[in-house]
């Protein structure tokens, strides 16, 4: 029998080989959350074999309903059960770290964006940006919104964002959602796994969650009582991760709400960071890198970039480490099932919201612009192009139509 320093020696081993596996895997994950699943199920389930296809798919199933970034969460999961807290860490860290570099340093190119990209490149990234986002309001209208209720309920949370924009409009909307899918119970049902086992305990399970929600709760009133810019920031940042349901370009209203609204950016640099983010692999989420850096409030630099990196991945480890040891029994009521389906459907109408406000009315200008919509979405769902040859694309192809 192994003696317990032995088996602390063997996780950090694990720990290590757990980074360089999720290291690659950052630094060549192209295509959004659904993409990175993929890549994901090529790893660790065909090629690598560290969890079964039912361990997987019932995993995958826990982190769509959490909110956060699903394919982090399914990241971090994974590193949890290979080599525990360590592992988990880890496996964020090799995920995360490369396009949060690259988006920090993208941060300091735009603030001299006068001598490095031209203004016109940057219209065509933002422009990207859009067809990267009506890709996704279509992939997801069509898994999420089969029948006409559910279809409802995708419109009504468009009209419900548009008519009044902010953070916990899209939080009543998703909440709302939830309680109609619940009542209708007729939601998808997930796939039924044999279950992941991680290294948890119940009590830092518990921990976790308490955690989550003093942090959820307590910051905005510490930021309050303090006046403190820092505290305002994090509390900004871990909301957004704490309350976006459906991750990836679904946390844009939520940040542009908590950053552009308050004046703490510019919609034009809000944008140009977005369509940026589009290029790069790993989680959509290291855009909060980009904002940190660039915001005119807070400590600025690759300090505010860390802060806000932070910040918004914080909730989704708390979560995860909170949530997975209970997941077996929860998993298997159809009533959470139902609910999810709800939220499924809401969640595709708050980012059909976000396809015309901000993202058409501010990069959309005139025909041109139309035109090159249209040919990114076509090289996106038909020709299959990658994101990032997109971007390049349309970047160039932006600066050229203005010349």
């Amino acid at each position: 029998m192994a003696s317990p320093s032995a088996d602390t020696e063997a996780r950090q081993g694990k720990a290590g080989h757990v980074f360089l596996v999720f290291l690659r895997l950052g630094l060549t994950s192209f295509g959004g959350p659904i993409a990175h699943l993929g890549y994901f199920r090529n790893e660790f389930v065909a090629r690598r074999r560290w969890l079964s296809e039912s361990e997987y798919a019932g995993l995958v199933a826990l982190c769509q309903f959490l909110p956060g970034p699903a394919s982090s969460q399914v990241g971090m999961a994974i590193g949890l059960s290979r080599a525990g807290l360590r592992g988990a860490l880890a496996a964020w860290c090799g995920f995360t770290l490369p396009s949060a570099l690259a988006m920090i340093a993208f941060a300091y190119v735009l603030s001299h964006r006068g001598a490095g990209l031209p203004p016109d490149a940057l219209h065509g990234m933002k422009l990207v940006a859009v067809a990267v986002v009506a890709q996704a309001v279509w992939g997801m209208a069509r898994t999420f919104c089969r029948d006409a209720g559910h279809a409802l309920i995708a419109l009504v949370a468009t009209v419900c964002v548009l008519s009044w924009p902010s953070a916990w409009m899209q939080v009543g909307v998703i909440a709302l959602a939830g309680i109609i899918g619940l009542a209708w119970r007729n939601g998808t049902d997930v796939a039924v796994s044999s279950g992941l086992k991680v290294p948890v305990s119940r009590r830092l399970a518990v921990a976790s969650l308490v955690s989550f929600l003093s942090l959820l709760i307590g910051l905005p009133l510490l930021a309050a009582a303090t006046a403190s810019t820092d505290l305002r920031i994090a509390d900004a940042f871990y909301r957004t991760g704490a309350l976006v349901f459906g991750g990836g370009h679904v946390v844009l209203p939520l940040l542009r709400a908590e950053t552009v609204l308050p004046g703490w950016i510019s919609a034009g640099d809000f944008l140009a960071g977005y369509g940026a983010a589009q290029a790069l692999p790993g989680p959509l989420f290291t855009f909060a890198a980009f904002l940190g850096t660039a915001m005119k409030i807070g400590p600025g630099g690759w300090g505010g970039g860390l802060l806000c990196l932070l910040a918004i991945f914080l909730p989704s480890l708390l979560l995860v480490l909170g949530v997975l040891p209970f997941w077996e029994n929860l998993r298997q009521r159809p009533k959470m099932r139902a609910a999810l389906a709800g939220v499924n459907a809401a969640v595709v109408g708050l980012l059909l919201a976000a396809l015309y406000d901000p993202l058409w009315t501010s990069a959309v200008g005139d025909w041109r612009d139309i035109l090159l919509v249209i040919a990114g979405v076509a090289a996106l769902m038909w020709a299959k192009w990658p994101p990032w040859v997109v971007v390049l694309a349309l970047g160039a192809a932006g600066f050229f139509v203005a010349a």
